[in-house]
């Protein structure tokens, strides 16, 4: 019988894996969808091959980019137009800032999906506008950590500037590598420009970043905050979640244990 529970565990623990990345592939294929009412061509449509450059990263089949790009341009009939583009504002527990992107072809039913999932964990879905005062909208690219040594990486950003490239408004440095930060309007044009430099671009996109953090320092506040941003990040319509959370590492270890 132990190996039956195993093998039952296992099981589980794959279904659950499966339905995330199907989750992921769902979303990801919404983003191609809407991106190729631009165009179907990814050479011509920059916001398409952002969205196709995301997809093979995580994985996504050529077939389902395919079919997402047919769908979204009208080579398969009008499924795209289904879909639209809408932003959500709201507050957690501790007053914290939430921001959410969705792909929805029905916003009241979006809209309830948030609710809930603000309300069963002691957060509100606001009004358009509510938070987003807190928020700016940067083009970030995002580098491969290989040998990337912050004093090079530093001359490299100058030295895109001086040549007359993109400015660069900030990068952050982290263990896996980094991430270079432009205004909105520039994604396309810096990471033409970092990739021109020979540094090792594995990704880019529009991000929000929250330049005052809210800070939470007890753990029966950050404990729901958490699971309504896990909440939030599971529905199906979410593209992407934002809040201006911030917390000590050993706390939020403390929690998520």
């Amino acid at each position: 019988m132990a190996g039956h529970s195993k093998w039952a565990q296992i099981k589980r623990t794959k279904a659950v894996v499966d339905a995330k990345r199907g989750a992921v592939f769902t979303r990801l294929g919404r983003e191609i969808t809407v991106a190729a009412r631009a165009g179907g061509d990814p050479a011509g449509n920059f916001q398409l091959r952002t969205a196709i450059e995301k997809a093979k990263a995580a994985g996504v089949p050529n077939a389902n980019i395919e079919r997402a790009i047919a769908k979204g341009s009208g080579q398969a009939g009008g499924e795209g137009d289904q879909f639209e583009a809408v932003r959500y504002e709201g507050y957690g527990p501790g007053g914290v800032a939430v921001l959410i992107e969705a792909f929805t072809d029905n916003r009241n039913r979006t809209a309830a999906d948030l609710r809930l999932a603000f309300s069963k964990h002691g957060g509100n879905l606001g009004e358009s506008g509510c938070v987003s005062y807190l928020f700016e909208q940067r083009s970030v690219v995002r580098l491969e950590a290989g040998d990337l040594q912050e004093e090079v990486l530093l001359e490299r950003l100058l030295e895109l500037e001086e040549t007359g490239g993109p400015a660069v408004v900030g990068y952050n440095l982290d263990g896996e590598g980094a991430d270079v930060l432009g205004a909105y309007a520039d994604l396309e044009a810096l990471q033409d420009g970092v990739r021109g430099l020979g540094l090792p671009v594995a990704g880019w996109e529009h991000r929000w970043i929250a330049p005052v953090p809210c800070r939470l320092e007890c753990e029966d506040i950050l404990r729901p905050c958490l699971r309504m941003l896990d909440a939030l990040e599971d529905l199906d319509d979410v593209r992407s979640v934002t809040s201006n959370l911030e917390a000590d590492d050993a706390l939020l270890e403390a929690v998520m244990a």
